[in-house]
Formats: structure tokens, sequence, C-alpha cells
């Protein structure tokens, strides 16, 4: 092994019993591990967070069931090099048999429409099979024709134990590491510092352990932060902090503080982050900050992301600005956000119940004749445009999932519905 590569690609599992976590897809009862035993390795991506294994996971899907491997890198790949990766899988006499070439592409969100749609043609004939990786939501950034022929797989960021055991690891099996006596007496420190990337965790391990002139080191949170803090507080958008500054931009618009919003989107800007993507984020944070106290941010949110997407950088940096400036002094909350969070809670424990009779669709005659929409009172036939009826399964009926929040706004919301279901649910 390169001693000079960082530690975690050192680290880097061959085999599928090496690797650590995402137990519900290769765990004795995981979607891929049938996948991988049989061989039948269907074109996938992979979406998580940074450093939880998507590049190591196709590694060892490749290994495991025999194939060639081909990477790209979507950060410096045109159509010409997809082209020449394809013909060269074309070549590796996978067209004959089951087992086609793996090609894996990493950071699958950042190839244009054009790239994404020459790899169509290839992943359709099973030229090759398909692996991608990508942090942001596939169904926003990969095009449909090529989502639609992939299956995509979560991967769960790390949990403490995960963490842990790769430090353990490190520890006792790295040809460099374990040459020194390590104690860990505190990890919540590293722990931190990593935010749930195994890789950062690793290599802010191995500058740790190599800032000692001693070969018996006993590491604690203190040493941590002394060491270490000071030096990671650069602007990396490939993982490092592209997710602590992205989170410190939302929290400051719903906490309503304009200057922190306008700073930490400069730090994103200097930094050359994807304007879609803090456009992105402005538009979730939109609706699940400020909602229905003030409805027109998610129209302006919407606006900013369009003009984004025609502009681009540098005259871009402007309509981010009004757009954060304007929610962070926007009134706020977060009603709707936990009125679907309630409801798909509930969805889950009560499974699928049914439809009341009144209010089914009845476009067949039998359906008519069974009773489906018998009792469905039309709303605009009655006085306010309202008829008070039943639009819940008998088993969950009465049941508030919306609370409007205490704003202008909102109070009008819960008057209106006070007014027309009475005490029905509690307005």
């Amino acid at each position: 092994m390169d001693m000079n590569a960082p530690l975690a690609e050192r680290l880097r599992p061959k085999t599928l019993k090496d690797y650590v976590s995402q137990a519900h897809l290769v765990g004795k009862d995981g979607a891929l591990t049938q996948h991988i035993k049989q061989g039948l390795i269907p074109s996938m991506i992979f979406w998580g967070p940074p450093g939880t294994g998507k590049t190591t996971l196709a590694n060892i899907i490749a290994i495991e069931s025999g194939r060639p491997f081909y990477t790209l890198s979507a950060i410096n790949s045109g159509v010409k090099d997809i082209r020449e990766v394809i013909d060269k899988a074309k070549q590796s006499g996978g067209l004959f048999t089951t087992k086609n070439p793996i090609l894996f592409i990493d950071e699958i969100h950042r190839f244009s429409k054009s790239q994404q749609d020459s790899l169509l043609q290839a992943v359709e004939k099973g030229w090759i099979t398909l692996i991608g990786a990508t942090t942001e939501n596939p169904s926003f950034e990969v095009i449909s024709a090529l989502l639609s022929r992939c299956q995509v797989y979560v991967l769960n960021a790390f949990d403490k134990t995960d963490l842990e055991t790769l430090l353990k690891r490190a520890i006792e099996t790295d040809e460099h590491i374990s040459k020194k006596n390590i104690t860990l007496k505190e990890t919540t420190a590293l722990l931190k510092l990593s935010g749930g990337d195994a890789r950062k965790l690793l290599n802010i391990f191995e500058l740790l352990v190599n800032s000692y002139n001693t070969d018996t080191i006993e590491i604690t949170d203190e040493d941590v932060l002394q060491k270490i803090q000071n030096n990671i507080v650069r602007y990396d958008k490939t993982g490092e902090q592209h997710f602590d500054i992205i989170s410190a931009f939302i929290k400051s618009i719903r906490g309503s503080d304009p200057n922190g919003a306008v700073y930490w989107l400069a730090r994103m800007i200097e930094g050359g982050e994807d304007v879609k993507f803090i456009a992105r984020r402005l538009l979730i944070s939109a609706s699940e900050d400020i909602g229905n106290a003030n409805p027109t941010a998610l129209v302006i949110a919407n606006n900013t992301f369009q003009a984004v997407s025609t502009i681009g950088f540098p005259e871009s940096r402007i309509i981010l600005s009004q757009c954060a400036t304007y929610m962070a002094c926007s009134p706020k909350s977060n009603a709707a956000y936990m009125a679907i969070g309630k409801a798909q809670q509930l969805v889950k424990q009560t499974g699928d119940l049914s439809v009341p009779l009144e209010v089914r669709n009845a476009p067949t005659k039998l359906m008519k004749e069974l009773g489906y929409g018998d009792n469905y009172k039309y709303a605009h036939n009655y006085e306010n445009n309202f008829a008070p009826q039943e639009f819940l399964p008998d088993e969950i009926k009465n049941t508030t999932f919306y609370e409007p929040g205490n704003n202008a706004r909102e109070n009008a919301h819960r008057e209106f519905l006070k007014q027309r279901w009475k005490d029905k649910y509690d307005y």
C-alpha cells in the first residue's frame, strides 16, 4: 500500500465482510446482498452524504462479481471521456456475457443533461452497468430517462458505533498507525468534527496522530480541539464543510438573521458552490421555515431558482442575497412541515386505511351502483362553498394534523377553519 496515500484510502475495505454499516443494503437480508451473490447487478445510483462508503461499495461490487471496473468523476469528465470509457467497456468482452463492465461515476449530479444523455444508450443496451454516486437527491439531478433505468439506494450517515469501529480498525491494522501505542480515551470531539463522514474522520485522525512527537499517544477531546479545529476551517464544496456551511446559512434564515445569512452565503460564493444547490435549499426553507406565514416566500425562492439557473455567477450572488435577506426578514412558521410529518407518522402506524365511500371516485357504472360517492356533498353547492362531511378514514376521524402558527396569515387560517368546522378539529 502506498504510504503517501491518506489513511482513508489505505483502510478502504476490499470485501463485503470488511465493509462497515449500511446493513439495510449489504447485511444478511440487504437489498444488494442477493444481487451480489447471484452476480446480477442492476444499474444503480447510491445517494448519501459524503464519506458514507459509496465509492467503496461500488469497488467491492465489481471485485465480488468479477467484473471490469471503470471510473469517471463528473467534476473533470466531458462527453468525449464518457464515450471513450464506453468504447473500452464494450471491447472488454462484456457484450455476450451477463458480466458486463461496471462504470462508476462519482458526483453524477454534476453531469449536464447532454453528459447524462451520452450514458443512456450504453445503459439501455446493457454495454455497461452504471453505478452513480451522489450527495444530492437524484430526482432533481438525474434525468428521468436515466433514473428510470436505475435502482436508487440510500446510504445512511454513519452512527457513533460505526465511526468508532473505523478508528479501532485504523489503530489495529494500518501499517503506519498500528506501530504506535494509541489509546482513544475520548472520541466525542473527533466524531463531531467528522460530521459522520468516515473519510474526514480518518484523515483528521491521521493528522492528529502525526502531530505527536512520541509513539505513545493518549487522545482526549481537549487535544483534538487544540490541535485540529483551527486547521479545518476552510470551505470545500466536495465534502469537508459543505454541509456545515449550508446548515449555518439556512439556520440564520430560520433564526431571522439576515446578516448571518449573507455572511454564510458569501462563504459559499467565494468557495465556488453550485448556485443551484444554494437556490434549492432556499426553496426548501421557504416552505419548511416560512410556509403559510408568508406564502410569497416560496414564489420568490422559486423565481430565484429559475433566475440563477439562467444567469449563473457572478450576478447570481445579487439575486441570492435578495432572496436570503427577504426570507430572513419574513415571519416564520413550520406548521405545514409539521403537518405532513404528523400525517406520515400516522400512515406508517395505521397502514392503508379505506377511503370513505362518499369521497371515493366513481368512474364506472358498477362503482356508482355500489354507492361510491353517493353521499358526497359538492362544496360549491352550499353556502360559503362549504358543507361539513368526513374526509378522513373512520379509524382516524377528527385527527388534527395542521396546527396554524401564531402569525397574521395563519391566525386568519385558524379563524377560517374554526368558522367552518366548529369544534370538530379544535381550532
